[in-house]
């Protein structure tokens, strides 16, 4: 290799971040890592950038591979001129397979999520249903009588009783999700041993109906930390809904309380990060993030790249939009099964009740002159559109008009990811 090819590799090769404050943007279609570096030149720094990040379901549903998503990521950078660091998320990862695809082609940070192992009706149960389930799992559970009757102490003055009822609770609805994610650590310490190359771990616990304790958060990153996970971030369910697409629904100052508790414990163990998922257009808890964290943080976003490309379609082929509104709600109803979202059809009109192409652009992508100051997208209408991303990408028709309109108007493409996401990374810096 020339110098200047070995230059433009560490230019571009992915790395760990470690505890710096931290940023992901997700890219469903491959165009947007030009934006997405616009955004980050534009809001001064501060924050470390993840350029290449995926899900193994959003590849699925997108026909994407992850070579494909590590090539249009670090084209993207080179292209605009990123000659910074970047992380690289291998996101919700559930298998051994899922790891050695993603392992193979330089990713760097490991999402986990071991969800299908979670016993998501735990926190209603009885007393006698408690005992019996945990009598299923006991014999795969070693820990409960190391914590049973003990207290925490944070920071924040909150003490976290580990009684026996969280305790029980804990084991009954983690205990297999848990042995399954270190399992996967476990096979990615291995890969990356055998390669001579730097990894780490997210570990995702958010898929949940209720909240988080402060009492399974410490289990949780207790146990993965002295089994030797390579912990760098946790994702709880935080208090309050973190619907897709849209903006934090539920009380901030609350939430700031509850993740000052979060913060004081992943302080304790770790030192690691807190992550929030589902972290598009939540703007008005970014800066409670940051506070209670003290910049200790990592912001998973997807969707919402997805949405602003949407935004071009409706700027520049307005028939195509039109087309696009009414695919998505054709697809809603059945699209939306995985997602936690609250939209319903109803929420927003048909295409063909809407005359002006601003109207329905602001009732499906909605518009920041319409939003107060810190705050983020709200309307329903989004929710429609973002549920239905695979099947829209995927359709023969459909998915390769979306791509050329974005080929043809990359100008257009770049400058509403460079304002939409200069937003989320500007009201993050205030918390900072």
């Amino acid at each position: 290799m020339t110098q200047r090819t070995n230059d433009q590799a560490k230019l571009t090769a992915c790395v760990t971040l470690g505890l710096e404050p931290s940023f992901g943007f997700g890219d469903r279609i491959g165009l947007a890592t030009p934006g997405h570096v616009a955004a980050m030149h534009r809001s001064g720094g501060g924050i470390q950038p993840i350029f290449p990040q995926q899900s193994i379901r959003e590849m699925a549903r997108t026909g994407r591979t992850p070579q494909r998503v590590m090539n249009d990521a670090l084209g993207g950078m080179r292209a605009a001129g990123w000659n910074g660091r970047t992380g690289a998320d291998a996101d919700h990862l559930k298998t051994t397979a899922d790891v050695d695809a993603t392992a193979a082609v330089g990713f760097t940070f490991f999402t986990i999520d071991p969800s299908d192992s979670v016993d998501a009706h735990a926190d209603d149960y009885g007393e006698a249903t408690l005992r019996t389930r945990f009598a299923a799992v006991a014999g795969e559970v070693d820990w409960v009588g190391g914590y049973q009757g003990k207290t925490v102490g944070l920071a924040t003055g909150t003490i976290v009783s580990l009684d026996e009822q969280a305790c029980l609770r804990a084991a009954v609805k983690y205990g297999r999700a848990l042995n399954h994610a270190i399992r996967i650590a476990e096979h990615i310490a291995r890969v990356h041993d055998r390669a001579g190359r730097d990894y780490e771990i997210e570990l995702s616990v958010d898929e949940t109906e209720q909240p988080t304790t402060l009492a399974e958060h410490f289990i949780i990153a207790d146990q993965c930390l002295q089994r030797g996970m390579k912990l760098i971030s946790l994702a709880p369910r935080y208090i309050g809904d973190l619907e897709k697409g849209v903006d934090y629904k539920g009380d901030v100052a609350a939430l700031e309380h509850s993740l000052h508790d979060h913060a004081a414990i992943a302080t304790l163990l770790g030192p690691y990060k807190l992550s929030l998922h589902s972290g598009s257009d939540k703007l008005s808890m970014y800066a409670a993030l940051a506070r209670a964290t003290r910049g200790r943080f990592h912001v998973k976003t997807a969707g919402t790249s997805y949405l602003e490309a949407l935004r071009v379609v409706a700027r520049h082929d307005v028939p195509l939009f039109r087309r696009l509104v009414e695919f998505a709600r054709g697809r809603y109803e059945t699209d939306r099964a995985t997602y936690h979202v609250s939209a319903t059809l109803r929420s927003a009109p048909p295409a063909s009740e809407v005359a002006e192409p601003a109207d329905l652009e602001r009732l499906y992508l909605e518009s920041w002159a319409d939003v107060p100051p810190g705050a983020g997208f709200t309307h329903p209408g989004r929710q429609i559109l973002h549920c239905t991303f695979g099947s829209t990408l995927t359709d023969p028709t459909l998915g390769p008009a979306v791509r050329e309109t974005l080929e043809r108007h990359p100008d257009t493409y770049t400058e509403v990811l460079a304002d939409h996401f200069s937003r989320h990374l500007e009201a993050l810096r205030l918390g900072m």
